[in-house]
């Protein structure tokens, strides 16, 4: 069937049952099957009496063959795994690393019904309305460098969403991506490690592209490209461009022995906690004004009780309330 769909690809018109057949060394009767299939896995095609079948072609179709249909990476996301319904990515990747998965192995979800993010906090991922993917990496890289392929991915996928037109994005630090103030993007990296090596890494992306509401809990903190600009956005295009994104830096990273530093400045350049009063909650809460970032890509604070500088390694950093919708 899919052998069809090239034919009308090509097409971009409409083209008889007879001609297609011909062209592929089947019978109508088989033309015909393979169109119903086609028309089952969601494409619209037009069937016109003595005109044959067209392919109605929609920005919004959203499945394996869309998604490498035209990817330009060399590795990311080319091994695909693509789910109508799953848990969740993350624990889709964990389970394929473990049976020998290559690097660059993508996991896609339409639905994932146990989206979580970060302090195991709920990610709504309804069907039809975001990109819901995680990929696996298997970095030569010491386990204490891991945390930032979170920064670098953030860093990625902002360029990536600038680059598709959606002005105005800015990460905090250290794993969402947000639009006028509300989150658009949450990353979660898991990692399976030892001592001294990494085993593999599960980056996991969550974007909320074409939502047109949230619950009522969520309104005042998340958003939607959608929501943003007014507009139906293509997924299988975004997921693109931030797979190609995502490869450029994370070759440039490992070509430079995992140095962060020479990513320090795009990064703080998108970086919207710098110059915000944050509350950070991790085994001490306090409350201090962000400064800047390491080489390492810690959060560099001044604190607000002893007016003296500190470095964030991890832990919950939130923006105070008067700052921002969260």
């Amino acid at each position: 069937m899919y052998r069809i769909l090239e034919l009308l690809r090509k097409k971009n018109d409409f083209l008889s049952g007879e001609e297609i057949g011909q062209n592929l060394s089947i019978s109508r009767a088989a033309v015909w099957k393979g169109i119903q299939k086609l028309r089952e896995e969601g494409y619209e095609i037009e069937a016109i009496t003595n005109k044959g079948y067209r392919l109605v072609v929609f920005e919004t179709m959203y499945n394996k063959r869309e998604i490498l249909e035209g990817l330009q990476t060399k590795t990311m996301g080319r091994n695909l795994y693509f789910y109508e319904k799953t848990d969740t990515t993350n624990a889709c990747i964990r389970t394929l690393a473990l049976e020998g998965a290559e690097e660059g192995t993508l996991a896609v979800a339409e639905y994932m019904t146990a989206g979580r993010g970060r302090m195991g906090r709920q990610w709504v991922a309804k069907g039809g309305t975001g990109i819901w993917m995680s990929l696996l990496l298997r970095p030569n890289i010491h386990p204490t460098k891991a945390s930032t392929l979170t920064l670098l991915a953030g860093l990625a996928v902002c360029e990536a969403l600038e680059a598709e037109g959606i002005a105005g994005v800015e990460i905090k630090w250290p794993n969402d991506i947000l639009l006028n103030g509300k989150k658009l993007v949450g990353i979660l990296t898991e990692m399976d490690c030892e001592m001294e090596a990494v085993h593999y890494v599960v980056l996991g992306i969550g974007i909320n592209v074409n939502t047109v509401e949230f619950p009522e809990e969520l309104q005042h903190i998340a958003t939607s490209i959608y929501q943003e600009t007014g507009k139906t956005h293509s997924r299988k295009r975004l997921l693109q461009r931030v797979l190609l994104s995502w490869e450029g830096i994370y070759e440039a990273f490992l070509e430079v022995n995992c140095d962060f530093s020479l990513f320090q400045k795009r990064y703080e350049n998108k970086c919207y906690t710098l110059g915000k009063e944050v509350s950070v909650l991790g085994k001490e809460r306090f409350v201090a004004t962000a400064m800047g970032i390491t080489p390492e890509g810690e959060l560099v604070v001044i604190r607000r009780d002893t007016g003296k500088e500190e470095v964030v390694f991890s832990g919950e950093v939130s923006i105070r309330k008067e700052q921002t919708n969260e």
